[in-house]
C-alpha cells in the first residue's frame, strides 16, 4: 500500500477514508417492522424526556426580554421569587446606579466586564454579596458589564423605588461579602473530577461555584428547595438539558435534576439547599 491508502496514515484526509470506504458500504434498510419499532422507542424517550423537564425553567443566553433601567443600563428577568428576583443586568461604559438599600440578601457575580462598588474593582466570576438592610453605595462601571444578580427588586418597580429611597437615607451599615475569582482557596473536591467553592450559606441555602473538569458527573439528585443554576463558562448537560456559558436554569422545589455531565468542562454557579 502507499501512504495515501495505508489505514495507519494518521495524515490521510477524511474525504480520502470516505473515498476508500464508499465502494464497501451499501445503505441497509431496516425491515418494516423493526423500522416502526425503533421509531416507536425513539418518540417514546423524547416523550419521557420531555415529561421529566417539564417543570424546569431554562432561559438561554439569547433569549428572553431586556428592558431599559435608564440609559445605558438594562436589565433582563430570569425568575421572580418572595426574596427577590433574579436578573442580567448589563451597563455600557461610563453608567452608573445609584445608591440603594437592599431589603433582601442581594448576590451578583461578575459575567464580562467590569464594576466598581464602594471602593472595589470587580472582574469576571467575581462574586459579591450585601445582606438585607445593607446600603449601597454608588455602583459604576467604566469598561461596561455584563452581570448576574440574584434577590434583586429590579423587575418590580415599587421595589426598586424603595430601595433607591433607602439608600438616601443617611444611615445603614455598608455590610458586604466579597470572593475574587483570583483567590484560588476555598476548592473543595466533592466528587472526580468535580469541585466546589462555597460563596455564602446559612442554616437552609447556600451560594456556590462548581467547577467540572471534562467526562465529570454528578449523581442525579433532588431539590428540597428551589435550586438556580447560572452557567460561567464551558457546557454541561443536566439531565437532557444542554446549558452553555450565559444560559440560566431554575429547578423548582420536589423536582429532580437527571445525572449532571460535562464532556467539555463547565463552571457554574448554584443556590440552592445545603447539602
Amino acid at each position: 500500500m502507499t501512504s495515501k491508502t495505508d489505514p495507519s496514515d494518521s495524515d490521510l484526509a477524511p474525504a480520502e477514508w470516505a473515498h476508500l470506504l464508499g465502494g464497501h458500504i451499501a445503505p441497509v434498510r431496516p425491515a418494516p417492522d423493526r423500522q416502526q419499532g425503533l421509531s416507536r422507542r425513539l418518540q417514546e424517550r423524547v416523550a419521557l424526556s420531555a415529561a421529566a423537564h417539564q417543570h424546569f425553567l431554562t432561559v438561554r443566553a439569547k433569549h428572553g426580554v431586556w428592558q431599559t433601567l435608564k440609559p445605558g443600563i438594562r436589565f433582563k428577568l430570569l425568575w421572580q421569587s418572595d426574596q427577590g428576583n433574579s436578573v442580567l443586568i448589563e451597563l455600557a461604559p461610563g453608567t452608573a446606579l445609584p445608591e440603594h438599600r437592599h431589603q433582601w440578601l442581594e448576590e451578583g457575580l461578575i459575567l464580562r466586564g467590569g464594576l466598581q462598588i464602594d471602593g472595589l474593582e470587580l472582574g469576571v466570576a467575581d462574586y459579591h454579596a450585601a445582606p438585607a438592610g445593607s446600603h449601597h453605595g454608588r455602583i459604576q462601571s467604566r469598561q461596561g458589564a455584563l452581570a448576574y444578580l440574584r434577590g434583586t427588586s429590579l423587575g418590580h418597580p415599587p421595589s426598586v423605588a424603595l430601595e433607591v429611597l433607602g439608600g438616601l437615607l443617611p444611615f445603614g451599615d455598608r455590610l458586604a461579602h466579597t470572593v475574587f475569582a483570583a483567590d484560588g482557596q476555598g476548592w473543595q473536591t466533592i466528587a472526580d473530577g468535580v469541585s466546589q467553592k462555597i460563596l455564602q450559606a446559612d442554616q437552609r441555602l447556600s451560594s456556590a461555584l462548581f467547577r467540572l473538569a471534562p467526562g465529570a458527573a454528578v449523581m442525579a439528585h433532588g431539590h428540597p428547595l428551589p435550586e438556580e443554576c447560572m452557567m460561567l463558562s464551558g457546557e454541561v448537560f443536566l439531565g437532557d438539558i444542554l446549558l452553555r456559558e450565559g444560559d440560566y436554569q431554575l429547578a423548582p422545589a420536589g423536582i429532580g435534576h437527571g445525572e449532571v455531565y460535562s464532556d467539555v468542562g463547565a463552571l457554574l454557579f448554584r443556590r440552592g439547599a445545603v447539602a
